[in-house]
């Protein structure tokens, strides 16, 4: 009797351990195929997410060829001693969006890095200028009388953004001619003080937005937005008919002045 109970138990025993073995083997079976499972779909992941960054830049630099033509040679926007890091990148947009070459910053808070490409990695300037500082040169100086001293020297006429200025030539935006000066600058002021007087007066005219409401000021991102708007329009136009390089003169054939609509674009443009 004491034989069998023992043989029972040592089969009980036997199976048990057999089927803890087989569960073992089992899970690791499972964990195994779920880590190589696992490994697939990152490596997947991995891929797709090469591929969709990818898609941008070349879609960046398709739209880059197509804008080229369009954008306006010789034409500076400078921000006066900004004090608001959101209003130099809504700027920076503007000046991205409109055409403009270039942007110059007059910073002697040194708020901003001196390499443009420091700039470009700066989150505050990516955020706010909605990636735009990264398509845009950009370009600080420590004052304002450092700034108008590189530009005289590369032969840029400043025109400024200002109110009526006593002794200066005063005109309203849409009354000025933006293409006379193969070289122009144009001056947005500090969002309290507005432009400097040494800015004003190596200026060649100041230009003033018309207002029809109670409050006459608008803040430095609307501002520049619209005066940028009027000047390279005309510049843009300006480029369309005329030729400023060695080779002056009239095109024998107009250029675009808007861009074509995107399924109005030829096929080997975007591809």
């Amino acid at each position: 009797m004491d034989c069998r109970v023992a043989s029972a138990m040592l089969l009980a025993m036997t199976r048990l351990f057999c089927s803890s073995n087989l569960e073992l083997v089992t899970a690791k079976a499972i964990r195994s195929r779920q880590s190589k499972s696992g490994l697939r779909n990152q490596n997947q992941r991995t891929v797709m997410e090469v591929r969709d960054t990818e898609k941008p830049r070349k879609s960046a630099r398709r739209r880059a060829d197509i804008i080229k033509s369009f954008r306006c040679k010789n034409l500076i926007a400078v921000i006066e001693d900004p004090t608001d890091l959101r209003n130099i990148g809504t700027v920076i947009r503007n000046v991205n969006a409109l055409g403009v070459e270039k942007v110059y910053i007059v910073d002697p808070r040194k708020a901003l890095p001196d390499d443009w490409q420091d700039m470009r990695e700066r989150k505050s300037l990516s955020t706010t200028s909605v990636s735009a500082v990264k398509w845009t040169f950009v370009k600080r100086f420590d004052s304002t009388k450092a700034c108008l001293a590189h530009l005289e020297k590369k032969g840029f006429v400043s025109v400024v953004t200002s109110p009526h200025v006593k002794g200066k030539t005063n005109i309203y935006l849409h009354e000025g001619d933006y293409t006379q000066h193969t070289k122009l600058a144009v001056w947005f002021g500090n969002e309290k003080r507005g432009i400097s007087e040494l800015a004003v007066a190596h200026s060649d005219m100041c230009v003033a937005i018309p207002m029809f409401g109670i409050i006459e000021s608008l803040n430095l991102g609307t501002s520049s937005g619209i005066v940028l708007y009027e000047v390279t329009k005309q510049r843009r136009e300006y480029q369309s008919k005329y030729r400023r390089s060695r080779w002056k003169g009239k095109r024998a054939q107009q250029l675009p002045t808007v861009l074509p609509h995107e399924n109005e674009v030829p096929s080997e443009e975007i591809q």
